[in-house]
């Protein structure tokens, strides 16, 4: 395997590691989850689908350095709970995966470690390393990158869309009553509808030079009121292109029978099209109005526990061994995900499909991770649901952004 070696670490980073015991004791003693505690032993928790993928890389660690690297697959149900509740007790493991939304939970929990990229930090792509980084720290190593974008049957619409309004267009003149279909649900999913929202400048927060800033929030500006309004207007009493009653299996059932031509969706659900003989095409999300539309992107990586006793090492066997090309492309084989290594995410993306979400990938921004969004993801999705059902768009959109405001306060 290719080894990285623009970082911080010195070379001579492992000979200091081994001959100051750095990578001595791992946090904890053994245990049913394989908390490490021999000597010159790491310990990292890892989604249990993408074990194999890590293997290689733990051999070579192992080999080079002559420190065990214990790959342990836990349920990505359990991970982020089990991980906060066993790092303060000292029962946890060194590394853990995870995603990068995590991050104000745990840090705020104090469970992880800063991860030094150094020179490494500009071989990835920017969203990834923006997603990585909490109030100006980075404390995760990206792995892959992955965001919604437009799939299109391209049998019944050859050519993409270039604004919403052409993309109804594209999809009338092929004879289709719902020409674009997205799920949404009884309780919302603004989660799909923020690129639209995005391109009338109301982004959830501002940002500053430390990232998201949780105090300027930008929700209920006059973009925000405008997009409230288009949103009604293509609602149950407008257009009807918005729904409630589309869930996820509605929503994948209408592309796959062809009664719908676009499909706003994630790579999640591109396998499905493809079996159900769906010639697709991805497009980037058309927009409303003159700006882009910039759909949330989600990065996955692996975070440092606070309390490992091997932060050296650990750090050293992210950057240098998974920060690598070939490491990140065995991870995308497992998980069909963008890497976040732009080397990696470049030969990922001779595939069409992968260039696609990349290509949109490029317009999108992080979720933000701080730790009140359980709270805004809540009324958010229930506001843009009742606008959706006929309730008036701007007073909505108002009582939104104060349930918001005081939810994050």
């Amino acid at each position: 395997m290719r080894v990285n070696t623009k970082s911080l670490l010195a070379a001579g980073a492992v000979a200091v590691v081994a001959t100051l015991g750095l990578a001595s004791c791992s946090a904890g003693d053994s245990g049913s989850d394989g908390d490490a505690s021999s000597s010159g032993t790491l310990t990292v928790w890892v989604d249990a689908e993408r074990v194999d993928a890590l293997k290689g890389a733990a051999e070579a660690y192992t080999e080079k350095t002559g420190v065990k690297v214990d790959l342990v697959g836990k349920d990505n149900a359990d991970i982020k709970d089990d991980f906060i509740q066993q790092v303060p007790t000292g029962k946890g493991p060194d590394i853990t995966m995870g995603a990068h939304d995590w991050l104000g939970e745990l840090s705020t929990n104090g469970v992880v470690a800063p991860i030094e990229l150094g020179d490494s930090a500009g071989d990835y792509l920017p969203v990834a390393v923006d997603a990585s980084t909490y109030e100006g720290t980075v404390y995760m190593l990206p792995y892959a990158v992955e965001n919604i974008a437009v799939l299109r049957n391209a049998d019944l619409v050859p050519e993409a869309a270039t604004s919403w309004d052409d993309m109804i267009k594209k999809g009338n003149a092929a004879g289709l009553a719902q020409p674009f279909v997205v799920e949404q649900g009884a309780e919302g999913n603004p989660y799909h509808l923020y690129p639209f929202q995005t391109a009338f400048g109301a982004p959830v927060f501002g940002t500053n030079d430390q990232g998201y800033d949780p105090e300027d929030l930008q929700l209920g500006n006059d973009g925000g009121l405008e997009f409230a309004k288009w949103l009604g207007a293509h609602g149950k009493t407008g257009t009807g292109q918005f729904n409630t009653d589309v869930d996820a299996d509605i929503a994948k059932q209408a592309f796959l029978d062809g009664t719908a031509a676009f499909w706003l969706t994630g790579p999640w659900n591109v396998g499905a099209a493809i079996d159900g003989g769906v010639n697709v095409a991805i497009d980037t999300v058309p927009s409303p109005t003159a700006d882009p539309a910039s759909p949330f992107a989600g990065v996955k990586g692996f975070f440092i526990s606070s309390e490992s006793k091997n932060k050296v090492a650990a750090n050293d066997f992210l950057v240098n061994y998974i920060g690598t090309e070939d490491v990140q492309l065995e991870l995308f084989k497992a998980g069909n995900v963008l890497p976040a290594l732009s080397a990696a995410a470049e030969t990922a993306s001779e595939d069409p499909i992968v260039a696609g979400f990349a290509a949109v990938g490029a317009e999108a921004v992080p979720m933000p991770a701080i730790p009140a969004m359980g709270s805004v993801w809540q009324y958010w999705g229930i506001a843009e649901a009742d606008i959706i059902n006929g309730a008036d768009p701007v007073a909505t959109w108002q009582k939104l952004t104060a349930d918001v405001q005081a939810a994050i306060q």
